[in-house]
């Protein structure tokens, strides 16, 4: 069985196609095709409240990209996924309506509880008897939950993003309603670590040399956050590969992960390199063949 899952975000649009195994009765699901287009999104939307027609017309070729992609590989079934920068656009509808016509898919513009809580159905094989604050920094949202002994005892999703900080689109009331929500949380439930997900937290934990799940120290993201601004753009995509869509808001995401930290006494994060993609096929997989295996891990 093949499953598929397109994740538009506000800066970039991210298609996975996972085979999915029986391990000994446990569901593995292993990646067979990924691909990431930066169509920034969310540069339009958090500006001018609409998208471009440039961007339009580029999103509908990508979407016809991938449906010929989902056709090759005999894909069983595939669900798409649309987050802040398609909530906040006033076009949106028609884009939707378009992409239904013209393509012949249709997209789920999720709120950010849903958004959060199908990255929480693979955080969860993640956790153990610590108390956790897990931060998800997207390009137009930021999710904060709040886990107790593997259960979700809390959880609120904020209009604040990497690129939406990029571009001074957010506020001093939105940072302090971040801050006293986690201060408010954090000492109610009594949190001891962190968990980091998204494009920005990945490549800070990898520029950092850490690996094999070792958790990453709130100091050592303040020194790779710190070398990475010194460098110029230029050297920012030369020197340490990064692409030109993730040199420039990797700085302002990090801000948001460290400010959260800061804010619950946190000094350590564990960096499971999952996110709302993966959220997708476990829901797919959900959905359509619950009775099969028990799903025990995403790999």
């Amino acid at each position: 069985m093949k499953l598929a899952a397109i994740d538009i975000g506000s800066n970039a649009v991210r298609c996975q196609i996972s085979s999915v195994l029986n391990q000994n009765g446990d569901v593995i699901f292993k990646k067979v095709e990924y691909i990431r287009y930066a169509i920034r999104f969310g540069e339009d939307v958090f500006n001018t409240g609409y998208i471009s027609d440039v961007k339009i017309e580029k999103f509908i070729k990508l979407l016809k990209a991938f449906q010929l992609l989902l056709d090759v590989h005999d894909v069983d079934h595939y669900m798409i996924c649309a987050t802040s920068a398609m909530r906040s656009s006033f076009n949106a509808p028609e884009i939707i309506e378009r992409v239904r016509e013209e393509v012949g898919v249709e997209i789920d513009v999720i709120d950010g509880e849903t958004e959060a809580d199908l990255i929480n159905k693979v955080i969860f094989n993640y956790l153990d008897e610590r108390n956790y604050l897990h931060i998800d920094v997207g390009g137009g949202s930021t999710e904060f939950n709040i886990y107790v002994n593997r259960e979700k005892m809390a959880s609120h999703s904020f209009e604040q993003g990497s690129i939406r900080h990029m571009h001074n689109r957010d506020s001093k009331e939105l940072w302090e309603s971040m801050r006293e929500w986690i201060e408010t949380n954090a000492k109610k439930y009594h949190v001891t670590r962190a968990i980091g997900t998204g494009g920005n937290i990945n490549k800070i934990y990898d520029i950092s040399g850490k690996s094999g799940g070792k958790p990453i120290y709130r100091k050592q993201i303040e020194e790779v956050a710190s070398r990475i601004a010194e460098m110029s753009m230029h050297d920012r995509i030369t020197k340490l590969l990064l692409n030109p869509d993730r040199a420039d808001v990797i700085i302002p995401a990090s801000e948001i992960y460290l400010s959260a930290m800061k804010w619950a006494k946190l000094e350590s994060m564990i960096v499971p390199a999952v996110g709302l993609k993966d959220g997708i096929l476990h829901a797919l997989y959900e959905r359509y063949h619950p009775e099969r295996f028990v799903i025990s891990s995403i790999s």
